[in-house]
């Protein structure tokens, strides 16, 4: 039975077309998606089809979790206001995040959005360091705000994309399987791997000491998400935070993609590289689909800040409804045991996504942590040559079957995998099962000659299926260690 529906599908993207800017692209343009209901793992369209949702790291704790819903729905029907006036959802909500960090990020910032975390973030970095460099990675994606585009490679990189500043010093992203420095097939050197990655973000923060006083800050995102599902090599962020200090930076660690939980071991993903960061940026998960974020620091990066008179308002960060919804998420992932079954039910996708690895010629790589997974995809395993429109294929070919995947990374080859966390083991079958069927269906090269010749003269990304619009790159020559 079809659910309820304000107008026809073809008026929908008739409006759409008219009155929506052209650059807010749709997910699937050709045939796109209307989707009118969720709950849990599930989306529903307007006829009432269900798809499996394997995308939206936004509905943390499932789509309109009853919980979440009913504590937004109590708290708007009391009061919503700013958070000059005190009220208890603020507080609560402060000292339960505060708790899950190290002792030393104690200070709470509230905010709308991840990318306003951010901008946040650098401007604490700025007011306490005194400096202006910043250092981020390459690939990387921190928000849709001016600042943050200044500082996301994954935008500047575009065609047409904006200059990069001179204060912006970008450094190789810590790519193991693709990178500048890769880990050769069969070989075990991953706290090798992280020092020499390392070593550039330190030459970097040596050519800033040169011209300036120092570094403002380091930023990155504690696995890199857009860049490619990157879980960076032992050691890695240790040794990148030292050289950072040295240089008088603050460490960011954005964890807007991947925090609460969704590495399975730990709350928070920057706790895997045994670090603690000056400063650490929540979103996305926090309000389960609600606008509400959140900057941690230290007392002495808030003490700077509050010294320059300077008051911090923000209109609707923190308001009581914003924040009962966040409590709200912290009771779910609580209550629900939802980290131990990130654990659970990420171990078992991973393992399932590398058996693919050795039934499919298409699978390069298979990495993930938790409930954060990417299938890396080549057409050849020696050169490592990204399997563009194969992977847009399959994409596609999974949206046929009522599963919702997208894909990433510089050449759009990475599947990615960030389901709600309240993905269960049967769905994970499910979805390798489906995955194996359509990889076997490109092992006979079904994808058209002319399309392969197209993508491999100049791979581009896929700007239908992807969560954001991505830079087009060439094919990068693999450099053994």
């Amino acid at each position: 039975m079809a659910y309820l529906q304000s107008m026809p599908k073809s008026e929908t993207i008739k409006l759409r077309e008219k009155h929506i800017g052209a650059a807010c692209q749709l997910f699937f343009r050709s045939t796109p998606l209307k989707i009118v209901r969720g709950i849990a793992q599930f989306m529903y369209d307007e006829t009432g089809e269900r798809y499996l949702d394997c995308i939206n790291n936004v509905a943390h704790v499932g789509h309109c979790h009853p919980h979440v819903v009913e504590a937004g729905r109590n708290q708007m029907s009391l009061i919503s206001t700013n958070n000059r006036y005190l009220h208890d959802e603020i507080v609560i909500l402060a000292e339960r995040l505060v708790k899950t960090m190290p002792e030393s990020l104690s200070v709470c910032f509230f905010v709308n959005s991840g990318s306003e975390a951010n901008d946040l973030a650098l401007r604490l970095a700025r007011v306490h360091t005194k400096n202006k460099d910043v250092i981020t990675l390459d690939h990387a994606y921190h928000g849709h705000l001016t600042s943050m585009i200044d500082v996301s490679p994954y935008k500047l990189n575009l065609p047409g994309g904006p200059e990069k500043p001179e204060w912006v010093h970008v450094a190789p992203v810590p790519d193991t399987y693709r990178g500048k420095y890769v880990q050769p097939r069969d070989s075990h050197c991953d706290e090798e791997l992280g020092q020499m990655y390392a070593d550039e973000v330190g030459r970097l923060c040596e050519e800033i000491k040169k011209k300036s006083n120092g570094v403002c800050a380091f930023i990155a995102e504690s696995l890199q998400s857009c860049g490619g599902q990157i879980i960076p090599p032992d050691g890695y962020m240790k040794r990148v935070y030292e050289y950072v200090r040295e240089a008088n930076g603050v460490c960011i660690a954005d964890e807007v993609q991947v925090g609460f939980g969704r590495v399975g071991t730990h709350m928070w993903a920057f706790e895997t590289q045994d670090v603690v960061p000056d400063i650490v940026t929540v979103g996305k998960p926090m309000g389960n689909g609600h606008p509400v974020a959140a900057v941690i620091t230290t007392p002495e990066i808030a003490k700077s800040f509050a010294d320059t008179g300077v008051e911090y308002f923000n209109t609707y960060g923190g308001n009581p409804v914003s924040c009962a919804i966040a409590n709200a998420v912290l009771d779910v992932i609580e209550e629900e045991h939802l980290i131990e079954r990130a654990a659970r039910v990420g171990s078992h996708l991973l393992t399932r996504c590398q058996g693919l690895k050795h039934k499919h010629k298409l699978v390069g790589d298979v990495r993930g942590r938790g409930l954060f997974v990417g299938v890396e995809l080549v057409t050849d395993r020696e050169t490592r040559t990204p399997a563009t429109a194969e992977a847009k294929h399959i994409v596609n070919r999974m949206r046929e079957e009522k599963i919702l995947i997208s894909r990433d990374g510089p050449d759009s080859n990475v599947l990615k995998f960030k389901p709600p966390m309240v993905f269960k083991t049967q769905d994970a079958d499910r979805v390798v099962d489906i995955l194996d069927r359509v990889l076997a269906e490109l092992d006979g090269n079904n994808i058209p000659m002319k399309v392969q010749l197209e993508v491999r003269v100049t791979p581009i990304r896929d700007l239908e299926n992807s969560d954001h619009l991505l830079p087009s790159s060439t094919v990068q020559s693999v450099n053994a260690v």
